[in-house]
């Protein structure tokens, strides 16, 4: 979908998000979708583009998304979030992605090859339809590698089985991900293997849990070890969509780990 609003375009940084009403003025929709922005043209009108999946019954709000047509007005905020971190100098940088997840990437890889970066990509999904963007990448990467579960493009296999090899090819410096949730923590897993810092966007995450997409509602919280060592609750929102891989907790989302900082305690023993 490509959205009319200069003011973001302008002020748009890749890794950054959106965040849109859905259903129009008078529905009782009252979750923003927020989603990852794809790329954003500033000299031509300040357009903004963003990727989602049209989940059809599951998600009326998706459904809404894909039913609008050319001049039909829609409620957005953005940009939001903190964006992806960037190298000071040129460096080997994968880029990985999975499902429509991956378009956050392009954004990134634009500003990566703009800083005379080397920009590798590896890219997967269940099958042909599910991977995003493999044309692009392959055009504009220093080199593409395209996975799909059931073989009907590129290797066959799971991005975890391949980014091993992909990471030794590309000689890579840092790793970028972007996409579903268990592919960032695989990702993140390997590059801490290879002792290569990593960064992800946990766009997925926030679609399943946040509400508002400004750090109000406080849905969104996961947990992240600091840099004293101690778990504190995030937002994904405000102190994300990008996150350092290593430090997110990926086996405890969805919980509020009992030594985080300030995670209520069990009573225990008389009074």
């Amino acid at each position: 979908m490509t959205l009319v609003a200069p003011a973001v375009a302008e002020r748009f940084r890749p890794g950054q998000f959106v965040a849109l009403a859905v259903g129009g003025e008078h529905t009782g929709r009252l979750v923003r979708r927020c989603l990852a922005v794809y790329e954003v043209k500033p000299d031509y009108g300040g357009t903004v583009e963003v990727v989602f999946d049209h989940r059809g019954s599951r998600d009326p709000g998706t459904g809404w998304l894909a039913g609008r047509r050319a001049r039909d007005m829609v409620d957005v905020v953005g940009p939001l979030g903190r964006p992806f971190r960037l190298p000071r100098d040129p460096v080997n940088c994968l880029l990985v992605g999975g499902g429509p997840g991956a378009a956050a990437l392009f954004a990134l890889a634009d500003t990566l090859r703009r800083r005379e970066c080397r920009v590798h990509f590896l890219l997967g999904g269940r099958s042909a339809p599910a991977v995003f963007g493999a044309r692009s990448a392959r055009r504009i990467g220093d080199s593409a590698t395209v996975v799909t579960e059931d073989g009907s493009l590129g290797d066959t296999g799971t991005v975890r089985d391949v980014l091993p090899r992909v990471i030794e090819e590309s000689a890579a410096d840092v790793v970028y991900a972007c996409g579903p949730t268990g592919l960032l923590r695989s990702v993140s897993a390997v590059a801490t293997e290879y002792g290569l810092p990593s960064q992800v966007s946990v766009e997925e995450f926030l679609q399943q849990t946040g509400a508002c997409g400004v750090g109000l509602c406080m849905t969104c919280v996961l947990p992240i070890i600091g840099d004293d060592g101690v778990t504190r609750m995030a937002r994904a929102c405000t102190d994300g969509l990008v996150m350092r891989g290593d430090r997110v907790r990926w086996g405890d989302l969805g919980t509020i780990p009992l030594d985080a900082l300030g995670a209520p305690r069990a009573l225990g023993g008389g009074l």
